[in-house]
């Protein structure tokens, strides 16, 4: 029972890092432009970014798993949209990911600093990227029920063609 509810519980934390990560990296450019901090601090960055692009393929991975599932009781449609837009936040926070790391390997060239200015640019794209798939995402479980396929005693009503809610005893 556990397992059923690990995709839900692991897409909030690339989410989160996707909003966060724009913050962290401009922190760490203008830190390594000005000399506040040696420009190994940033391979935080990296590292987020890299926590950022493996929790985005649990999370595309979980969902895959719980398609069929989700797919009684939402429009196929929606499901799609939603795993399409999972997908491109993956996409995009692995391009970052490798501008990322290619910026902190040519951190004492010239090349460095431009590769990190992108690499901001870039955690933009993918903070767009994650607020379509949590809209997506949000969509799913407030607006087509995907959540009541977990519900316990859940019951197809022939009307809506979704379960309906049973109490719990």
């Amino acid at each position: 029972m556990e397992s059923l509810y690990f995709h839900p519980r692991i897409v909030h934390f690339p989410i989160a890092l996707a909003m966060l990560m724009p913050f962290v990296l401009g922190v760490l450019l203008l830190a390594w432009w000005r000399g506040w901090l040696p420009h190994k601090a940033w391979w935080l960055g990296v590292a987020l970014q890299l926590v950022l692009v493996g929790s985005g393929f649990l999370a595309v991975r979980s969902g895959e798993v719980e398609e069929e599932r989700v797919e009684e009781v939402v429009p196929h449609d929606a499901v799609v949209a939603h795993e399409h837009s999972g997908q491109r936040l993956l996409f995009a926070s692995i391009a970052v990911l490798i501008g990322t790391a290619l910026a902190g390997a040519f951190a004492q060239r010239q090349i460095g600093l431009p590769l990190g200015v992108a690499c901001l640019l870039g955690s933009l794209v993918v903070l767009a990227f994650g607020y379509e798939t949590g809209k997506e995402g949000g969509a799913l479980v407030y607006r087509h029920g995907a959540a009541q396929v977990y519900v316990t005693g859940a019951a197809k009503t022939p009307d809506e063609g979704r379960p309906a809610l049973q109490p719990v005893p």
